[in-house]
């Protein structure tokens, strides 16, 4: 009798806690409260250790359980129940271990930060429980590890527990590092990174710890392509961190990363990694305030040095080269880096955009590139460089029209804008800064056909390219009207072609109304 009456009140349990687990809306406090009262704690953990073999009921459970613990009443209780937290961490279920994690996290975002949220993960020494769960752990045990540690760390308490002051302790980042396998080390790896990302006061921890290195020596080790194309991943992600540009521009960092890029009996995709990294960490502007003007340089000579072995080759590596470059011209002081030199690097981003055309991702790549490079992401104050690099942007346009069948710059944008939707889009974003530029600005007002194609409500039928073009046709208006042309009876016509298209706004600018229904009484029999 007292066996029926236990399945009888499990069953109500696991219908209830399935109730409660799927419920489509947010539990609120009270409605935990509802059901603890019904169902206490102490009553579900012990179904979740003892009935365990019960199909389905550790997963109904593990999320009833975690979706009492994300509520404020729910998390009050959490310190009471430390020993099964613990236990949990250390259970051969990945569900349970997965949601011991998630607890310890409800703890700490559910109270404030003071020592008392920290106090019983020190108690019950729950860090080292949490790196074995990243370490050992399957794919989405780690995940909650990491996300734990991260809300961990936060704490100023947390710190200290994370960031041991002595190097010789077990549980110091860098020497759990050595001791794990290689799948191990890119996780603990991973969690720096993560950790990283928290605040400029925690990567200053980890800078004078010197756990970044941990990163690079992973790079230097050649042995494993996979694990440095991991750890090249995770360098990408802290590229872009943004507190992170003044750690990751001092030290070694940019010379590693040149000689990867330089090594030409090396993986082309480690290659191409690199490439990209560089070209996010140098299109930060405070970069240049940070690096050694020497790496930075060296870096950029070592992509144009490759560039310029993948000629007609390796389209992808091209591509992400290119998009790199881009990245670089979009600052002030990278655009300038890219057109300064006798053989400046920028000519490969004006030579793909207007001589490639039989290579049209590398086309589109170069013309989005030389968008920026020519200020289309700056502000109106930073679009144009010094008179040098101005001087070389012009010449190395004119240079390659005058080695194409178009002949003109003329005639390459004319090109441009009648191509497909994707280039004609690049091609207003290049207009739009190139127009600030007096040799531009005469080249595109030399005929009426770009001002006709600009002004035209009717080329454009998506949203993203009924802005470009509108913005491509605003900037050359303002160029005009800002010009000694504005005056001239010749530019007449374009300025009144230009300023009402400017007038009718980007998505309003049809002359032809469209087809309008027409609502008719029904005839009668």
């Amino acid at each position: 009798m007292a066996e029926e009456r236990s399945v009888r009140d499990s069953a109500q349990m696991l219908e209830a806690a399935s109730d409660f687990a799927n419920y489509p809306g947010v539990q609120n406090d009270a409605a935990v409260k509802e059901f603890l009262d019904r169902f206490p704690l102490p009553v579900i953990i012990n179904a979740l250790q003892t009935n365990s073999d019960i199909p389905g009921l550790e997963n109904v459970l593990v999320n009833c359980l975690e979706r009492v613990f994300r509520t404020k009443y729910g998390a009050t209780f959490i310190p009471n129940y430390m020993p099964f937290v613990e236990v949990g961490l250390k259970a051969d279920s990945p569900a349970v271990q997965t949601l011991a994690c998630k607890t310890i996290r409800c703890l700490l975002e559910n109270s404030e930060k003071t020592f008392s949220a920290v106090k019983p993960i020190s108690e019950f020494n729950i860090y080292p429980l949490l790196l074995d769960c990243l370490i050992k752990g399957d794919e989405q045990v780690s995940a909650a590890s990491v996300d734990t540690i991260k809300v961990l760390a936060s704490f100023q308490e947390g710190m200290n527990i994370v960031f041991p002051l002595s190097d010789n302790e077990a549980m110091h980042l860098g020497n759990l590092a050595t001791r794990c396998n290689s799948l191990g080390r890119v996780r603990v790896l991973a969690l720096i990174v993560k950790l990283f990302s928290i605040s400029s006061a925690v990567a200053s921890v980890i800078f004078n710890t010197n756990l970044l290195s941990l990163l690079e020596a992973e790079i230097r080790n050649t042995d494993d392509t996979l694990v440095t194309l991991n750890v090249l991943e995770l360098l990408y992600e802290l590229t872009e961190v943004q507190h992170g540009t003044e750690f990751l521009s001092v030290g070694t960092l940019l010379q590693l990363l040149e000689s990867v890029i330089s090594n030409g009996s090396g993986d082309s995709i480690l290659s191409s990694r690199a490439i990209a990294i560089t070209g996010r960490l140098l299109s930060k502007e405070n970069i240049f305030t940070y690096a050694d003007e020497s790496s930075v340089k060296t870096t950029i000579s070592a992509i144009d040095g490759r560039l310029g072995s993948l000629e007609n080759q390796v389209i992808d590596e091209q591509e992400s080269a290119i998009e790199a470059l881009g990245l670089i011209g979009s600052s002030t002081r990278g655009a300038m880096y890219l057109l300064s030199s006798a053989n400046p690097v920028a000519r490969h981003i004006v030579h793909s955009a207007f001589q490639r055309p039989g290579y049209g991702k590398i086309q589109l790549a170069a013309l989005h590139a030389l968008g920026n490079l020519a200020g289309e992401v700056r502000s109106e104050n930073n679009m144009i460089l010094n008179s040098a690099a101005e001087e070389t942007l012009r010449f190395l346009i004119y240079d390659t029209a005058s080695k194409s069948s178009k002949l003109t710059p003329y005639g390459l944008f004319l090109w441009l804008l009648q191509r497909d939707a994707e280039t004609r889009l690049a091609a207003y974003r290049v207009l739009k800064a190139l127009v600030r530029r007096p040799w531009c600005l005469m080249e595109i007002l030399s005929k009426q056909e770009i001002a006709h194609l600009v002004s035209d409500p009717t080329i454009e039928t998506t949203k993203i390219g009924m802005e470009a073009k509108y913005h491509c046709c605003e900037a050359i208006a303002t160029a005009l009207a800002s010009s000694k042309l504005v005056g001239d009876p010749a530019f007449a016509q374009i300025v009144d072609e230009l300023q009402d298209a400017v007038r009718r706004g980007p998505y309003l600018g049809r002359r032809r109304p469209e087809s309008q229904p027409v609502v008719m009484t029904a005839e009668r029999f």
